[in-house]
């Protein structure tokens, strides 16, 4: 890829194109979690460059608006939030979560013409989406499967990473890597197995030559990496890419659905998501427990914190002698981490000029090209893909399928995020 390529697709600033084009799609702003109550000390939330706070009024709505106060600059992270607002611990100005000014103690009359940038928030699937682009343009909010559920049904989890958002995502979007840097924690790992016991794992770790082909959809993309299955049968694992930064990952065993948001922070650093859901019932105790525990996608945190225990500055706690007992391919353990370990590696924002793409990179390649269509449709004054939430209504799959059947034309009904549809995993 060239430099000035790569360059568009990993800018994303406000007035940068991929910045501009990213900013159409309603953004994972925060975990609901993290403004828990009416009220609340605010949150400071870094998205795509900009300096932002996260807050909850009194009546509970949701707000996130620019850190800075409109008076000298004072951060409102150190206001107090009250009545419906946040006032400046400086000299007492007051905004709503609209960005208004509401008060403007030596000056009144001057309020109604003061305002700082303000996005509006939406609450939804436990978390808080903001939308930062053209009013005009808002879309309806997202109809991701995991974001309507029940709550029970759902367990959500970030992580910070250190790296450009899409490096992460074309991580999560290439899963050839299972075959060889998550072998052995299928079995090790008690939310991916059932009694130690993993099904998918003689096909996973026995065929790592993946055949991938993609194709292309009103969601994104989806993805079909196949390897040999039983005598009749081809062994699928089918990834969706939902536009611009979502994707599901095929699931394990009887587990839950898995998914994914990368999220820019700024060039050098993203928001991690990671989602776990059953389409009809609650997500069991046991498992849940786990995932709070950081096992399968999500990874432990630092108390008080989304920063990984494992993380750049410790060298994610690699084991060389569990990577010579075969107990951990790279060293380090648990899924999160193995992938985040080496997405950082390549560097803050990966040098795509000495990269050999092959076959199993196909994806990875048609999601390039898909944002980069993308962008330039938005100059000709084009809509962004994927802005009707009925096309975002998908699931993965992992499963076997007979030699004989076209599978594109059995995912296309099959794969829909319908209640009648099972969860395909095996």
């Amino acid at each position: 890829m060239s430099e000035h390529r790569a360059d568009i697709l990993t800018r994303t600033n406000a007035g940068t194109p991929m910045g501009d084009l990213l900013r159409r799609y309603w953004v994972p702003a925060m975990l609901a979690e993290e403004i828990p109550e009416p009220d609340c000390p605010p949150v400071r939330v870094k998205l795509m460059g900009e300096k932002l706070l996260g807050f909850r009024d009194t009546k509970g709505r949701p707000g996130l608006v620019r850190e800075l106060c409109a008076h000298r600059g004072a951060s409102l992270y150190f206001g107090r939030n009250e009545d419906c607002g946040l006032r400046c611990a400086y000299h007492g100005w007051k905004f709503d979560i609209n960005g208004q000014c509401v008060d403007l103690p030596s000056a009144e009359k001057m309020a109604p013409r003061v305002k700082i940038p303000a996005y509006p928030c939406i609450e939804q699937g436990d978390v808080i989406w903001a939308y930062m682009g053209p009013p005009e343009l808002k879309p309806e909010p997202p109809g991701l499967e995991w974001s309507l559920v029940p709550g029970s049904h759902r367990y959500l989890s970030k992580r910070f990473q250190e790296c450009n958002y899409l490096q992460a995502m074309e991580g999560g979007i290439d899963t050839s890597h299972v075959s060889y840097v998550h072998r052995f924690e299928f079995d090790a790992d008690p939310s991916l197995s059932i009694n130690g016991h993993l099904p998918s794992k003689k096909y996973i770790v026995g065929d790592p030559n993946v055949v991938f082909h993609v194709q292309e959809k009103p969601s994104g993309l989806t993805i079909f990496g196949r390897r040999n299955g039983e005598i009749d049968s081809f062994y699928y694992r089918i990834t969706q890419w939902i536009f611009p930064w979502f994707t599901l990952v095929p699931p394990t065993g009887q587990r839950a659905v898995a998914g994914h948001i990368w999220v820019p922070i700024d060039d050098e650093n993203c928001w991690t998501w990671s989602i776990n859901y059953y389409p009809d019932q609650p997500i069991p105790a046991q498992e849940r427990k786990w995932m709070e525990e950081g096992a399968g996608i999500h990874g432990k945190a630092i108390a008080g914190t989304y920063m990984p225990v494992a993380n750049k500055g410790n060298d994610y706690l690699i084991d060389r002698k569990a990577q010579r007992e075969n107990r951990a391919y790279s060293g380090v353990f648990g899924l999160a981490i193995q992938d985040s370990s080496l997405q950082e590696s390549m560097g803050a924002i990966q040098d795509r000029s000495i990269e050999t793409l092959v076959g199993t990179d196909a994806a990875i390649a048609r999601t390039r090209s898909m944002l980069l269509q993308a962008l330039k449709d938005l100059e000709d004054g084009l809509t962004p893909p994927a802005l009707d939430t009925r096309s975002q209504r998908v699931r993965s799959a992992s499963v076997l399928i007979d030699k004989n059947k076209n599978v594109e034309e059995w995912a296309l009904q099959a794969l829909e995020a319908r209640k009648e549809n099972p969860v395909y995993s095996l």
